[in-house]
C-alpha cells in the first residue's frame, strides 16, 4: 500500500544525489515530488526523467521561497511535505578551528542553517493552511560528535537538529498537526562525498582510493550507506507510520556515530 497517496512533497537539492533518491522514494510512495535546486539545467533534466516538477531555487534567498511554495500551492493545492536536503560540505583545503576562513565559515551557515530555516519559516503557514504537514530536515551524524577537520560543517548540522526541536515544540505548542524531525546519515556514496575524496586525496597526497578505505573501516556495520538508504528514512518519517513521532533524530550511518570519521581522513596541512 502507497503510504503517502495524494500529498505534495518539496525536495530542496533535488537534482541529483541524495535528494534525487529522495524524491524518488516519495514518488513510489504516491507522493506528488516537487524538486528545487540552484542547478537549473540538472534539476530540469531529473524533473523531465523522472516525472517531478521543478523549481530553480536558491535556499539563502528569501525571497525565492514565498514564491515558490505560493506556485506549489497555486498547482497542486496544498504542501504537505518539505524535506530541506540542500546543503554544502564547504571548504576542504582550511577547515579546523584554527584555520577555517570567516567567508567558508559564513557560506556554510548561509546554505545548511539559514536555508534550512528559511524552509521551516516558509513551510509553516502553507501547512497550516493545508490543516496538517511533516518537514524533514536533513542533518548528519557530523552534527553529534566532534568534526576538528569540518569545523563549519560539523558546527551547521548541529545548529540544524537543535532547530529541528524548536520547531517541532513549536508546532505542537501551538496546536498545529505539523511534525518536524531530522535525519542524520553517515557517510553516503554521492557526489558530494565523491568530491570531499578527491580534495582530501589531493591535500593529503595520497590515493582517493586508500582514503576511502579509510572511511570506510570507520564504519561498522562494512560500508558506505546509499542514498536510497536515507529515503527510506525520510518515506518513514513523513508517512502516517510514524504519526506520534516529532522532534526526534534518525540515525542512518551504519552505526559510526562515534567513530569521528571526518577526523579519521581530515587533512594533514595547516595552512
Amino acid at each position: 500500500m502507497r503510504r503517502l497517496d495524494g500529498a505534495v512533497a518539496m525536495i530542496t537539492g533535488g537534482a541529483s544525489g541524495l535528494g534525487k533518491a529522495i524524491a524518488e522514494r516519495l514518488a513510489s510512495e504516491g507522493a506528488i515530488a516537487v524538486i528545487t535546486d540552484i542547478q537549473a539545467t540538472m534539476g530540469a533534466s531529473t524533473a523531465s526523467e523522472c516525472g517531478f516538477t521543478f523549481f530553480e531555487q536558491d535556499v539563502c534567498d528569501e525571497v525565492q521561497w514565498p514564491r515558490i511554495i505560493q506556485e506549489i500551492e497555486d498547482r497542486f493545492g496544498r504542501l504537505d511535505v518539505l524535506v530541506n536536503n540542500a546543503g554544502v560540505l564547504g571548504a576542504t583545503d582550511r577547515v579546523n578551528p584554527e584555520n577555517t576562513r570567516l567567508a567558508d565559515w559564513r557560506r556554510v551557515f548561509a546554505v545548511n542553517v539559514e536555508g534550512t530555516f528559511l524552509g521551516c519559516r516558509s513551510a509553516i503557514p502553507a501547512m497550516r493552511r493545508a490543516g496538517s504537514g511533516s518537514i524533514i530536515n536533513i542533518s548528519s551524524v557530523a552534527g553529534l560528535s566532534a568534526t576538528p577537520y569540518a569545523t563549519a560543517y560539523g558546527a551547521s548540522k548541529a545548529a540544524v537538529r537543535q532547530l529541528t526541536k524548536s520547531v517541532a515544540q513549536y508546532c505542537a505548542q501551538q496546536g498545529l498537526s505539523i511534525r518536524c524531525n531530522s535525519v542524520h546519515p553517515g557517510n553516503v556514496r554521492t557526489p558530494l562525498l565523491e568530491k570531499y575524496v578527491a580534495d582530501v586525496s589531493r591535500a593529503r597526497g595520497v590515493a582517493a582510493e586508500d582514503v576511502l578505505a579509510s572511511m570506510r573501516a570507520a564504519i561498522p556495520m562494512g560500508d558506505f550507506s546509499h542514498p536510497e538508504d536515507v529515503a527510506a528514512a525520510v518515506s518513514f518519517l513523513v508517512s502516517p507510520d510514524s504519526a506520534r513521532m516529532t522532534g526526534t533524530m534518525l540515525l542512518v550511518d551504519g552505526g559510526s556515530m562515534d567513530c569521528d570519521t571526518f577526523r579519521q581522513v581530515g587533512p594533514t596541512n595547516r595552512d
